[in-house]
């Protein structure tokens, strides 16, 4: 269905992708797997027919030949009645436009002759396919996340392709939200014999709904490869096969069904008062180097575990418990007669790591955004002693129209910072952005735009921090310094809150999680404890080993081996 011949793909001359050469048969799910910025987005752009049209991809060079069913994608008009290829982009809210869900998907039908009836058809059984009939009617800016990234694919669908790609799909979207669009194109690919192309990062999601993986590195493609085999090669590895290599098992588990099985005889041997690990403090319990930070890091482990064995509403200020960033109480916030905080209690303390969770618009930005003071709360009452720093979720909030050097150096005028402050940060961030500091952030891909952001907010050296989904786009290796620099900005005294729909990332780092839900707060406790005891935000090692309380690789290393050495 899909041929790639030799194809090189360019950007004013600087080349993205170098002789790539593979195929891909029809009614197959393939996912494309490499680090953040290594060509994934470029090789989709590829399936696109109108990149050389793009305006906004002017300088694009393609050499080579991609082929959709024997036809040459970018020969001249090569979609005839309908096109071959339905693209979903990174951003799927933002090439939706105005209008109903049923108005937006209607515009994307295309004539037929003999259709009286101006495509209705195609677009019922689209909402039907996707199973979002109920939404008709609703206006897109209103919908959730998942909704408008089920609606994207309506959208792309409803013209008839024989290939539907994806970007990024599940990025945004919460856990339970993921899994039914990923729901989606299983049926897609399984019932209507759909050829589907997705890249994606968090690899935990999707990689056991793939047929073939293909691995991108520095614009070199491999594959397509069995899925567990590739996983094996790869230097990017979800949990659950992280946990398989490091155990020796025989075969690769690639799902957490299958990662089960696999441990059945683990659980049974480790005695669970025995194996139970020590209370999850995250990130003020990492080993960060430095006497100074290692003095910080215990003060930290007395307020994380302070704060673990209280509630929001009881927890007072004693001589052993120091003063908190962030003391807010009965926080609400009405938007547009929606309620979108409902008396909220928060209380956070210097050293602890505090991850907000729940479904797409439970109320977790609009948490961030009233801790920063750049939304006002309707009602309640909120004490910050110390000014924060947010990151947004879209990077294109903190970035200019300018060179990253540019933006970098402007940025530490504008904050009093030492020349080079924020470069240091960027390149510990993201070392491989290096070479790139002289190209403009819009010529990045979305994780390298999300590390130059995160570095102007992190650059800043605020007492309190707030991030808002700050791993799209980022791949494992860029997520693994991300939670070293957070764990040591808490083990030095600094109070991160972390919204996020990434279960993984508050596995490894947070000292406390709170669950939202329309807006109130449902649950507030020890990482350990809530993520552990959730059905839909357990990380993948919590989902293998329960009923054992392990949330991470590590934990249950740990524990292996205390078991060997009794």
């Amino acid at each position: 269905m899909i041929e790639f011949e030799g194809v090189t793909l360019a950007y004013a001359a600087q080349p993205v992708l170098r002789d790539v050469t593979f195929g891909v048969p029809e009614g197959e799910l393939l996912l494309v797997v490499g680090p953040t910025g290594s060509g994934k987005s470029s090789l989709l752009r590829c399936l696109d027919a109108g990149l050389a049209r793009d305006p906004d991809q002017a300088s694009a060079r393609l050499a080579g030949r991609v082929l959709v069913d024997g036809v040459d994608l970018h020969a001249a008009d090569p979609d005839g009645p309908r096109p071959l290829v339905g693209l979903v982009p990174q951003d799927p809210a933002g090439a939706l436009g105005a209008g109903t869900v049923e108005s937006v998907i209607a515009a994307g039908v295309r004539a037929r002759d003999a259709d009286a009836h101006a495509g209705q058809r195609q677009v019922e059984e689209t909402l039907d396919l996707l199973g979002i009939a109920d939404l008709r009617s609703r206006p897109v800016a209103d919908l959730s996340g998942g909704q408008q990234q089920r609606v994207a694919i309506a959208v792309a669908l409803v013209a008839g392709p024989r290939v539907l790609v994806l970007d990024e799909p599940t990025s945004a979207l919460d856990p339970v939200a993921a899994e039914d669009v990923l729901a989606i194109l299983h049926r897609l690919v399984h019932d209507v014999g759909t050829t589907v192309v997705v890249a994606e990062h968090r690899l935990e999601r999707v990689v056991h709904h793939a047929d073939a993986v293909l691995l991108v590195e520095s614009g070199r493609v491999r594959g397509p490869l069995d899925p567990a085999a590739a996983m094996a090669d790869s230097p990017l590895r979800p949990p659950v096969v992280e946990l398989g290599l490091r155990l020796g098992w025989h075969r690769l588990a690639l799902s957490v069904r299958e990662a089960r099985r696999s441990a059945r005889t683990l659980r049974s041997t480790l005695d669970l008062s025995a194996a139970a690990p020590a209370p999850h403090t995250g990130a003020a319990t990492r080993a960060v180097a430095g006497s100074a930070l290692r003095a910080a890091t215990g003060a930290a482990t007395t307020g994380a575990a302070t704060t673990a064995s209280s509630t929001p509403s009881a927890r007072t200020t004693t001589a052993a418990t120091p003063a908190p960033l962030v003391d807010a109480r009965r926080l609400s916030v009405v938007r547009d007669t929606v309620i979108a905080l409902r008396t909220v209690d928060l209380r956070v303390e210097p050293g602890e790591v505090v991850a907000l969770m729940g479904r797409n618009g439970s109320g977790k930005s609009t948490l961030l955004a009233t801790l920063d003071r750049s939304l006002s709360p309707t009602s309640g009452r909120m004490v910050a002693t110390e000014p924060a720093a947010l990151a947004p979720q879209d990077p294109e909030d903190l970035l200019a129209d300018a060179t990253v050097s540019k933006q970098l150096a402007a940025h530490d005028t504008a904050q009093g910072l030492a020349s080079g402050t924020t470069r240091a940060v960027l390149d510990r961030l993201a070392p491989g952005l290096d070479g790139l500091r002289g190209h403009r952030t819009a010529d990045l891909s979305e994780g390298q735009r999300m590390s130059v952001a995160l570095s102007l907010v992190l650059a800043r050296g605020t007492a309190l921090l707030l991030l808002d989904e700050p791993t799209r786009g980022l791949d494992y290796a860029a997520k693994d310094r991300l939670t070293t620099i957070l764990a040591e900005r808490a083990a030095a005294g600094c109070a991160v809150v972390v919204a996020t729909h990434d279960v993984e990332l508050a596995a490894e780092v947070a000292t406390r999680v709170v669950l939202l839900a329309e807006g109130e707060v449902i649950a507030d406790g020890p990482a350990r404890q809530v993520l552990a005891d959730s059905p839909a935000f357990a990380p993948q090692v919590a989902k293998v080993m329960h009923p054992l309380p392990f949330l991470r690789v590590t934990d249950v290393l740990a524990a292996v081996e205390a078991h060997a050495s009794r």
